[in-house]
Order: structure tokens, then C-alpha cells, then sequence
């Protein structure tokens, strides 16, 4: 039976999704946690991976496994195993050939960034972090630059694994909330780091630093050097997947929201 998961987690105490030799991937505690359930060892493929640090309001996986349980009990069961650090939202069987990573049609991200001159104490590790308020038409009209279908090398890790740098962007959304930064972004994939490098630059864009055409120079050099640095992982956010409706999940797309005091 192939089951299909839907789970949340804060990545601030994971060295990412990707299972480690350590132990200490979100997949190695969600495995640990589920073959518990099973009875049995358990494998899961999810829809992308995040960077250590990073977060997931809904991270969709799949895994497959003999032991016959109910929905609840997947979902029950696995959250009295995990850390409190991560939750499984729900749980449901699919039919085989459903897959979370090669069934996924795109994949929404949204980084939260807090510019005050103060760092974050109530925040910290949810928010990155700049000193100073940034300029969002700035930032608005030179994301404008990277939509639509580009080589996105200048935004890519330099150990990055794609095949292809050419990705196409189709949203990059930027507002305020108070004292918060949304840049809410949607593609069918992405390049290593491609979101927080896109971040980095947004910013140098925002506080001044350079001007927003020269978001256009950065993305027709192809050359990572050329860029801004990468932004921390700690204001990353995996926010859904979307999937074609014959597969009838629950819903794959959960907005991130600051939490306030």
C-alpha cells in the first residue's frame, strides 16, 4: 500500500529534510517514527528537499508499506513519535503511481524577513533578519525581472545537482506586514538555494545598495559571484505542492503566517 503524508515542521534543530549520516535529517525522525507505526522499516520520497534551518508549513511525502493501518492511526501514531518539532497534518492511501516528488506540478516558498534595526528575540529562527527598512517597490520592480523562464546560474549553489539551470518563476510576490517582509514564490522546481540567493539580492536592491536594474545584469551573467550572499535559511518557509486534483489530497497549500505575541 502506498500512503501519502502531509506534515509540518520548524527546521531550526535539522540539518534539512535530506536524511543524514547523523540521524539528524527531518527524514531520518519522520522514518524512525512511522517504521515505529509499521512495525517495520519505512522509507519516504517527499516533494523536495529544504535547506537545514528551514521550515515547512506543508511538506507533502509518500512511502510504501505492508502493515495495514487506519489514516488516524498513521497520523496519531507517527506524531507520538516525532519530536514536537515536526507533525504530521493528515495522512491518506493513494494508488501507486502517485509520487511526491514526480507528481508535483509546482511549489510555493515564502521567506519572512524582518527589517528593524533591533534582531529578533521572539523571532529568532523563524525571520531572517536586516537592520535597516527596506525599500518594497525597490525590490517589486526588480523581481519583476526574474519572471518567466530564465537560466538561473547566478542564483544557483555552487554544488547545486539539477541538470538544468533554466527554471521558470512564475510568481515573486513582495508586501509588508508591519515590520515583516513577505517574498512569496511559486515555480514547478528550483535550484539549490535559488530562493535565498534571490533573497540576498532583493535585498542589496531594497536597502539601496545597488538598483533595481541591476537585478537584470546579475541574471544575464549567468555567474553566481556576481550576486548578493546567500540570505539565512532561518526566514525560509516550504509553504505547499500542488498536485493535479485526480489524486483528491487534502489541501497541499498552507500560507505562513508571523506569529505575534
Amino acid at each position: 500500500m502506498r500512503i501519502a503524508l502531509g506534515l509540518e515542521y520548524d527546521g531550526g534543530s535539522f540539518h534539512g529534510w535530506q536524511s543524514q549520516a547523523d540521524g539528524a535529517g527531518v527524514q531520518d525522525a519522520l522514518q524512525r517514527a512511522l517504521g515505529a507505526v509499521a512495525g517495520a522499516r519505512v522509507g519516504v520520497v517527499a516533494a523536495g528537499r529544504t535547506d537545514a534551518g528551514a521550515h515547512a508549513t506543508l511538506q507533502v511525502v509518500h512511502f510504501d508499506t505492508d502493515a495495514t493501518r487506519l489514516e488516524t492511526a498513521w497520523v496519531r501514531g507517527a506524531n507520538a513519535h516525532l519530536p514536537e518539532t515536526i507533525a504530521v497534518r493528515w495522512a491518506m492511501p493513494v494508488e501507486p503511481e502517485f509520487h511526491a516528488r514526480f507528481a508535483a506540478t509546482g511549489r510555493h516558498y515564502t521567506y519572512l524577513l524582518l527589517d528593524r534595526p533591533v534582531r529578533p528575540a521572539l523571532l529568532n529562527g523563524k525571520v531572517g533578519w536586516y537592520h535597516r527598512p527596506l525599500a518594497v517597490e525597490a525590490m517589486r520592480t526588480a523581481a519583476a525581472t526574474l519572471l518567466g523562464r530564465h537560466d538561473f546560474s547566478a542564483f544557483r549553489a555552487a554544488e547545486c545537482q539539477a541538470k538544468s539551470p533554466v527554471k521558470t518563476l512564475d510568481r515573486l510576490d513582495i508586501a509588508r506586514e508591519d515590520d515583516v517582509v513577505h517574498f512569496d514564490l511559486h515555480a514547478e522546481s528550483y535550484l539549490q538555494h535559488m530562493v535565498r540567493n534571490i533573497v540576498g539580492a532583493l535585498v542589496y536592491v531594497g536597502s539601496g545598495r545597488q538598483a533595481p536594474d541591476w537585478m537584470r545584469a546579475v541574471l544575464d551573467s549567468r555567474d553566481r559571484a556576481r550576486g548578493a550572499p546567500t540570505f539565512a535559511a532561518s526566514g525560509l518557509y516550504l509553504t505547499g505542492v500542488d498536485y493535479p486534483t485526480r489524486w483528491n489530497l487534502p489541501p497541499t497549500v498552507v500560507p505562513v503566517r508571523v506569529p505575534r505575541g
